[in-house]
This record gives structure tokens, C-alpha cells and sequence, in this order.
């Protein structure tokens, strides 16, 4: 396995580090100050990230998730990925590549029709616009996506929807234009060809967004929002793919995602992990700096460890999606899930911990990053869903 990365994406480093250094970073306490003053209820784009996205296309730094777009490897971009996950608020929305458009675009690039990449996909690709991805339901354990339960019924030439959805990530922000949304269009079918997946523009009639829900009381400005669908009408051709192809097309979706969600949680436990040292070595307690107390030696060293470790997983799983596919690196796809939140927790708990009463206030961003780390090991199937595909596949393989 080689994770050396190309020339492309050399270059693509290099620049990205330099406008972390001189606009993003810069900008995290414009655009904490703008939301703080806008209020939690307001899910509005705050002007600095118009600004950011200016810069970011202006020295190319746009949609590097794709690669028919940007020339780059799974394995190239996901040390991209890392970079961005430094400032997971600003970075990956800056250049484009921030869930769940990043997984929407990647949909309608592999399954859209030519009419359906033109009227969402041209949009997203030019940052225009956003979109969510509504499979998540309160009412059945979503984990096992074949439990969903919102109907997809044919009318003729329409898709009638029912139901109800939550935790839909960028739901609540304006530019919000339309869902991908996963149901059922054949209950009694084969079990992974009951679902279906269709676009919904946010304006149909009978869509709802009732609230928007707080993680650890944080209002992402996106939002993480409820939908009710009742007898929501959009057009046959509104149809991703055909009718069954929504566990495959979920499938699909989830694979390279999930290595661009990892690489962002090891980009956050490398910051906490850098303000860990800092705090340490500017700290002082019982007549000596913190970073001379063995116990806090060893919270940095066990920190430096479980990153390593985790980002070679990763590395190993995008190296496998680049040469043999999806599907040849599904149990390790499952394994990052699991260790990259794991290990960005206990960093970030680590950090917080050096840093005292600081390390829980919004002075420093420790407290909002364990809340996005922390999350991790729910969303996108929780840390059980993942360990228990582990397991099979390491009995199957001494059967």
C-alpha cells in the first residue's frame, strides 16, 4: 500500500494550509461572533463565509471531493479532509465540500439523469444552493435502513410521499432547495429492493420543517431539523435511478463519505491535541508547567498514539475504495466509523480536561468540537451497528 500522495494533491496541501492559516482560522471568531449576536433560532450564513468561499474558489479549492472534478484520489483527498476538519464550521463549506452535499453530489453524479444533474447537481457544484438527505426516522431504529417506513406510492405520473424524518442535516438553512429523500416503494419486496430514493424540492406542497434540533445544545447553522412529508407530490421523473435501487444507492453514497467524515474527526483531535501542548506548556500548577506533570505527558502521548493509528486505518480503507472498490473495503469502512470518532472523543476529552474550566466554556472550540465528535458515533450508524458487521465478518473468516 502506498499513501503517497500526488503532485496534485501536494499542491492542493500546500494551498489549503496557507488559506487555513490566513482566512479561515482568522475568521472563526467573526463568524462565532455574527451567529452569537444572530441568535440559535437563526439559521442564516453568516457574510465572513461568502467571503471564505470567494478566496477558496479563487485559488481553486472547490468541490476536491469529486474526483472527475479535482483529479484526486480517495487517498489524496482525504488528507485533505483532515486539514479541513481543523475548523469543521468553516473549512469544508468553504470550499464546497461539507455533508450532505458532498454525499448528494455524489448521487446524482453516479445515478441523477441528464435532467436531474443540470436542475441540482450543476447548482450544488457552484455552491449556489444546499440539500439535505432525509433517511433518518424517529419512529423506527434507523441504523438498519431497512426498517424505514415513509411511503414512496405511484400516482400515475407522481411519487406520493408519508412520512416523517429527522435529524436532516442542512434543513434549516434558506438555501436548502431540495431533499434526497429515502422511503419505500415496495414493502413486500425482497428486503434490500423495497426502497427508493427521489428528489424533493423544499417548496412541495406538504412538506414540513417542523423544528431544528440542538446537538449537546449547540444549533449548527445549517441545522439538523424534523420533516413531516404528508402526501408530499413530485413528478415520476423525480426518481434517482429506479425503483429498489435505494439501498444500492445508499450503499454508494456512505463508502467515500465516510473516509471524508473520519479524516475530519482526526483533523479535529490533531487541533485539540496542538491546543493540549500549548495549554500544557504555558500552564503552570504546583511550581511547574503543566507539560513537566507526568500524568499530563502521558494524556499527549496516548493522544499522538490513537491519532496515528487511527489515521492509518483510514489511509488503508481509502488506499482499498482507489484500487479495489467499495465493496472489497466494506469491514473497513465499518472499522473507521467506529475508531476515528472514538479516538477524536478521547483527544478532545483529554484536551478539555488540560485545559480546566476553559476547556468547557466557548473560549476555545474544544466543547463544540466533543459535541461534532461525539455525535459521530451515532449518526451514519452507531458504533454497535458497526462493531456487530466487525464481528460477523471475523467469525465468517475462522468458520
Amino acid at each position: 500500500m502506498d499513501f503517497e500522495l500526488s503532485t496534485t494533491a501536494r499542491d492542493y496541501l500546500t494551498n489549503l494550509h496557507d488559506f487555513m492559516d490566513g482566512h479561515v482560522y482568522p475568521a472563526e471568531p467573526v463568524y462565532r461572533q455574527w451567529r452569537a449576536e444572530a441568535g440559535p433560532g437563526d439559521h442564516g450564513l453568516p457574510p465572513i463565509m461568502e467571503d471564505l468561499k470567494a478566496e477558496a474558489r479563487r485559488r481553486g479549492l472547490w468541490n476536491l471531493f469529486l474526483p472527475d472534478v479535482s483529479g484526486l484520489s480517495v487517498t489524496d483527498y482525504a488528507s485533505l479532509a483532515e486539514v479541513t476538519g481543523r475548523s469543521p464550521e468553516l473549512a469544508p463549506q468553504a470550499l464546497n465540500c461539507s455533508a450532505p452535499d458532498t454525499g448528494n453530489m455524489e448521487v446524482l453524479h453516479m445515478f441523477g439523469s441528464p435532467e436531474q444533474r443540470k436542475q441540482w447537481l450543476d447548482p450544488l457544484l457552484e455552491g449556489r444552493i444546499r440539500s439535505g438527505f432525509a433517511m433518518t426516522e424517529p419512529d423506527v431504529a434507523s441504523s438498519d435502513a431497512t426498517n424505514i417506513s415513509t411511503s414512496i406510492v405511484r400516482d400515475g405520473d407522481d411519487y406520493v410521499i408519508n412520512g416523517r424524518k429527522w435529524w436532516i442535516s442542512g434543513a434549516a438553512d434558506p438555501r436548502c432547495a431540495f431533499f434526497i429523500v429515502m422511503g419505500k416503494t415496495d414493502p413486500d419486496g425482497p428486503t434490500h429492493r423495497q426502497q427508493s430514493m427521489v428528489l424533493v424540492p423544499r417548496d412541495t406542497p406538504g412538506l414540513e420543517i417542523k423544528r431544528s434540533l440542538p446537538v449537546f445544545g449547540y444549533q449548527d447553522q445549517e441545522g439538523h431539523s424534523e420533516l413531516l412529508f404528508t402526501d408530499v407530490r413530485v413528478p415520476a421523473a423525480n426518481l434517482i435511478a429506479g425503483e429498489g435501487d435505494g439501498f444500492m444507492i445508499a450503499q454508494a453514497r456512505l463508502g467515500p463519505g465516510r473516509i471524508h467524515h473520519c479524516m475530519r474527526a482526526l483533523g479535529m483531535a490533531e487541533r485539540a491535541l496542538e491546543l493540549m501542548v500549548r495549554r500544557a506548556t504555558g500552564r503552570v500548577a504546583f511550581g511547574k508547567p503543566l507539560a513537566q506533570q507526568g500524568v499530563v505527558q502521558q494524556q499527549i502521548a496516548e493522544s499522538r498514539l490513537a491519532i496515528e493509528q487511527a489515521r492509518l486505518l483510514v489511509l488503508k480503507t481509502a488506499w482499498l475504495i482507489d484500487n479495489h472498490g467499495t465493496k472489497k473495503a466494506r469491514t473497513e469502512i465499518s472499522a473507521i466509523k467506529v475508531a476515528a470518532p472514538r479516538v477524536a472523543v478521547e483527544v478532545i476529552d483529554r484536551a478539555i480536561q488540560v485545559h480546566g474550566g476553559a476547556g468547557v466554556s466557548d473560549d476555545v472550540p474544544l466543547a463544540a468540537m466533543y459535541a461534532k465528535a461525539r455525535a459521530m458515533r451515532i449518526f451514519d450508524g452507531p458504533d454497535e451497528v458497526h462493531l456487530r458487521s466487525l464481528a460477523r465478518q471475523e467469525l465468517k473468516r475462522h468458520s
